[in-house]
Parts: C-alpha cells; sequence; structure tokens
C-alpha cells in the first residue's frame, strides 16, 4: 500500500508534468513554429486522493506564473481576432459600396454609349459633303450657317461625350481594381481570425487542463495566491505615491461610461464578446464609451494607439488603463484607485485594483 508520502511525491509529480505540458503547447502554438502531433500526456502512476499531501505553495506559484502565461497569450489573440473581426466589417461594406457604384458606372456607361451612337450616325448622315458645297446649294444661306453653327456646337457637344465616356470606363476599372483588392484583404483577415481563433482555444484549454490537475484545496489555495499577489501590487502602486495628486473628476460622457460599466458587473468573460450578456476585457470597455456617445476603437491595442494619453496623476473616472508592454489588456478607472474590468476565461467582470497589474499607460476617449 502506497504511504501518504508516496501520494503526496505522486502528487506534485502530477502537477509538474501538467506544467510542463502546458509550457510545451504554449510553445507549440507560437507563431511560425512547425511540429508533429503531440506525445500523450503520461498518465502519473498514484492516483491523488483527498489524503495526499498538499502541493507546496512553490509548484501552486508555478502553475499561477503558467496561468497567468496563458491567459495573456489568449489576450493577445484575442485582440488579433477583434482586429481581423473589425477590419473583415469594415471591408465587407466597403465591397458592398463599391459594386453599388460599378452597378451605376456600367448603367452610365451604357446610357453613354446610347449617346455617342446617336451622334455618330447624325454626324454621318449629315457630313457626307463638305460645307462649302452646302453653302452654295442652300437656298437659304443665313438657315444654313445657323446650322453650321449647331453642327459645331454638336462636335463640340461629342467631344465632352466621348470625354465623360472615357472617364466612367477609368473609374469602372479603379472600382473593379478596389473590390479585388478588398476582396483578397478580406480573405486574408478571414484567415487571421481563424489563426487567432485556434490560439485562443488552445490556449484556454491548456489553462482549462492545467487547473483541472488541482484539487479543490489547492485552487483555493491557489485563488488566494492570486489575490495576494494583486493585493501586493496595489499596495506597492499606491505606496508609490501615483494616486498622491490625482484630482481628475469625472465629466458626464465619463459617469455615463462607468455607469454602463457598473451594470455589468457579474457577468461571464468571453472573448469576442461585446455584450449585452458577455464581454472580453476591451468589448466592455468600448460598448461603455459607445453608450455614453463616443464611440472608441474596438481592441485594447487600438484604443493605446488612437486615443490621446494622459499622465497616471491626471487620470479621471472614465479614463482607459492600458496594461502589460503589449497593450494586451484594458480596464476602466472608476476612481480611488480602482478598476472595472472583465479580467480572463472563468471570471466575471469586477473590480479589482489599478495597480494590480503592469500599467502601460492611460488613454482619455473623451479628451
Amino acid at each position: 500500500m502506497s504511504t501518504g508520502t508516496d501520494r503526496g511525491t505522486a502528487r506534485r509529480a502530477l502537477i509538474t508534468t501538467a506544467v510542463a505540458v502546458v509550457c510545451a503547447v504554449t510553445v507549440l502554438t507560437a507563431p511560425g513554429t512547425a511540429f508533429a502531433s503531440p506525445a500523450p500526456t503520461p498518465t502519473p502512476s498514484a492516483t491523488p486522493s483527498a489524503s495526499s499531501t498538499p502541493v507546496s505553495n512553490k509548484d501552486l506559484e508555478a502553475v499561477r506564473a503558467k496561468l497567468d502565461t496563458l491567459y495573456h497569450d489568449a489576450s493577445v489573440a484575442t485582440d488579433a481576432y477583434n482586429a481581423a473581426e473589425e477590419q473583415t466589417k469594415k471591408q465587407s461594406a466597403e465591397i458592398v459600396e463599391l459594386a453599388k457604384k460599378i452597378v451605376k458606372g456600367q448603367e452610365k456607361l451604357d446610357e453613354l454609349k446610347d449617346r455617342a451612337g446617336a451622334a455618330a450616325r447624325s454626324q454621318y448622315r449629315t457630313g457626307g459633303i463638305p460645307d462649302e458645297a452646302q453653302l452654295l446649294l442652300s437656298d437659304n444661306p443665313q438657315a444654313f450657317l445657323d446650322g453650321t453653327g449647331r453642327v459645331l456646337q454638336g462636335q463640340r457637344a461629342t467631344k465632352g461625350l466621348i470625354a465623360e465616356l472615357t472617364r466612367t470606363q477609368q473609374d469602372l476599372k479603379q472600382y473593379t481594381a478596389d473590390a479585388s483588392a478588398q476582396w483578397q484583404q478580406l480573405e486574408k483577415n478571414r484567415q487571421a481570425k481563424a489563426t487567432a481563433k485556434k490560439k485562443i482555444t488552445t490556449q484556454i484549454a491548456a489553462a482549462e487542463k492545467l487547473e483541472s490537475q488541482l484539487e479543490k484545496q489547492e485552487k483555493e489555495r491557489l485563488a488566494k495566491l492570486e489575490q495576494q499577489a494583486a493585493l501586493k501590487a496595489q499596495t506597492a502602486w499606491l505606496d508609490s505615491g501615483a494616486l498622491k495628486d490625482a484630482t481628475g473628476k469625472a465629466t458626464s460622457a465619463g459617469k455615463a461610461a462607468v455607469a454602463y460599466a457598473t451594470a455589468q458587473l457579474g457577468k461571464p468573460y468571453e472573448w469576442g464578446a461585446e455584450g449585452p450578456s458577455t464581454y472580453d476585457c476591451s468589448g466592455l470597455t468600448s460598448q461603455a464609451w459607445a453608450s455614453a456617445g463616443d464611440p472608441i476603437p474596438r481592441t485594447s491595442q487600438e484604443q493605446w494607439k488612437q486615443l490621446p494619453h494622459v499622465a497616471v496623476k491626471d487620470m479621471r473616472p472614465g479614463d482607459l488603463i492600458i496594461y502589460f508592454h503589449d497593450a494586451s489588456h484594458v480596464a476602466m478607472y472608476i476612481g480611488d484607485g480602482a478598476i472595472i474590468h472583465a479580467p480572463r476565461p472563468g471570471r466575471t467582470v469586477t473590480v479589482a485594483g489599478a495597480g494590480s497589474m503592469p500599467i502601460l499607460g492611460v488613454v482619455r476617449p473623451d479628451a
């Protein structure tokens, strides 16, 4: 019979194996990595039980670090997916508009060709005799001269008609080329979406698999470790004096955005979601500001790129805090050092400390 020590050793081995497997998954899903089908996951010889020796805090810290990496990578991929989705919508709309222009252009071209044909036939009927001969043979020279003026006007009109026809043909050619380019880009974005979706689901599945190796008590301890790490980071941030001189007050639009975000508390995180029942991080912030009458970019990276930056000490409720070096997460500042955000899969929209994650910077939608 195995002893408690043996079971504890096996338990730690199980967690270590799970972390190793997840690390392999992370490497294999990196962009540009070629790989064969993975080997089956080793099965530990011992079966964990309630009486097993608990996994050490060191092992749980390794699990927490790996979970952070997996969910961060999933967040980056989610931003890529959302960006591709936005571009797909934009390009689809542009293709529709180009198609309308092509139809109208073709109708105009057909009309111009009919008019050009009628003008050519008219000139052919009257153009066989030189003007001098027509003047000598005419019974009414003044009427002839008047008619000659009209002919000259007709000739100028015909030249204008030909020029317009040429421009319309050129426009049609350009519209067709633009539509072709948009279709090609649309296909690239569809491929980008598919690639991002695969990475998201792979990273989340790996994280869930890793968490599933933990027993209930270990999950509770892991949650406490996460809370302690967040509290430690928040305390250090506040102690740094980051908010020492912060006195910013929310604008009316900022208050409306905060009110919207607050009303979503408790709703589940779902990657790619923009509400009303589920959200990802930038889905929450973009919808909050859309509801306040100030539409902003869909993704956290574009929010960071396109919105005006403000200093942390100058931020006010409604401003958005961008996190991590790659701008892969965003939250809404609500005042008193707190944020509302949609954290990650398996979590809900919640209030947290603004300094609980590495801050890249602050942006202001209603600057």
